[in-house]
């Protein structure tokens, strides 16, 4: 037997096993969901009691899919992270549900499943056809949880998507299957954040990168770094989608901080640190000068990755709502 056909069946049988360890979610199950306007979940809280949860009466539903947070021991071990992994679930709670996918319940009910998502290191590896295998078996629960969304969830309302990391991997893919092939679905974007990973301009058909606040049935995207500082190891360059997400244009001018409403650190409960820093698109990239706070996780680093959403947390925050605002604004004069 030829070696690639070795790989092929060590693969095949990587997923099936994979699939008959863990088991396929059910989605019609809230156990399932990191994030659901029928449970109670971190998504639903607010760092500044200024601010509201607005899921109950907003027309519009946002799909959320994390980062990576399975990030512990060998791949080797599980590429790819149990549903039921009470640690990993906690991890993923009070870590992305609560920083990231909480800054959208202003502009819609958010609903956020765990997925069997693929090991860090899977980004890293020399062993890419396992990689590829996790990567797509983390999909296979994607996907089934957006089909649930619409089909029992959703009813025909307006669509916001965000993802981070490999969240953005996964929405990417899934944007490019259902929201480029269908029309009727894509008139339902209100827009996507596609965050923390580097996306080609013209990754989607039918699926614009957005050039204003208030434009509608795009896309925006960044990967925030400090300033000067260009990654080696990563895709840059004009031809890499990115957004400022302090005036949501894509032009190069430096934006300053104190255009910047507030940021949201490790402490969620702490609230807002204002004016924290400003931005440039330069790249492929998003330049920030160094965040300065006490006992900053961002100090000795120039990849800002982790706080990709944390940084422009109420930037995100309004403009989610004025592109919802916007968007059923246009489909009541149509």
């Amino acid at each position: 037997m030829k070696k690639s056909s070795v790989w092929i069946c060590i693969v095949i049988f990587f997923i099936a096993s994979q699939l008959h360890a863990q088991g396929a979610p059910d989605y019609g199950d809230l156990y399932y969901w990191a994030a659901h306007p029928d449970k109670e979940d971190p998504a639903d809280r607010v760092p500044d009691q200024k601010l509201q949860n607005f899921q109950e009466e907003s027309e519009v539903d946002v799909f959320f899919l994390h980062p990576t947070t399975h990030t512990k021991g060998s791949p080797n071990e599980n590429w790819n992270g149990k549903l039921n992994d009470v640690a990993l679930r906690e991890k993923t709670n009070q870590g992305t549900i609560l920083h990231q996918a909480s800054i959208f319940n202003g502009a819609g009910r958010v609903f956020a499943p765990y997925y069997r998502q693929a090991h860090l290191k899977a980004y890293f590896t020399k062993k890419t056809d396992l990689a590829k295998a996790a990567f797509d078996l983390a999909y296979v629960d994607v996907k089934a949880a957006f089909e649930h969304f619409l089909a029992n969830e959703n009813n025909g309302r307006p669509i916001i998507l965000a993802s981070h990391s490999q969240g953005t991997t996964h929405m990417g893919r899934l944007m490019q299957e259902y929201f480029d092939k269908d029309p009727a679905l894509r008139e339902r974007l209100v827009a996507a954040y596609l965050i923390g990973m580097p996306v080609p301009k013209d990754s989607f058909d039918s699926i614009p990168l957005c050039a204003t606040s208030e434009q509608t049935g795009c896309f925006c995207s960044w990967r925030t770094y400090k300033d000067g500082h260009l990654p080696k190891k990563y895709v840059t360059g004009d031809q890499i989608a990115v957004t400022n997400p302090l005036t949501w244009t894509t032009t190069g001018e430096k934006v300053s901080k104190t255009n910047n409403p507030g940021s949201v650190l490790a402490k969620f409960e702490k609230g807002f640190v204002l004016q924290l820093v400003g931005a440039q698109v330069n790249k492929g990239v998003l330049w920030v000068e160094k965040p300065q706070f006490p006992g900053s996780f961002l100090w000795i680093s120039k990849n800002y990755h982790i706080a990709d959403f944390n940084l422009f947390y109420l930037s995100v925050r309004e403009n989610s709502i004025l592109r919802k605002q916007t968007y059923l604004e246009n489909r009541k004069l149509h």
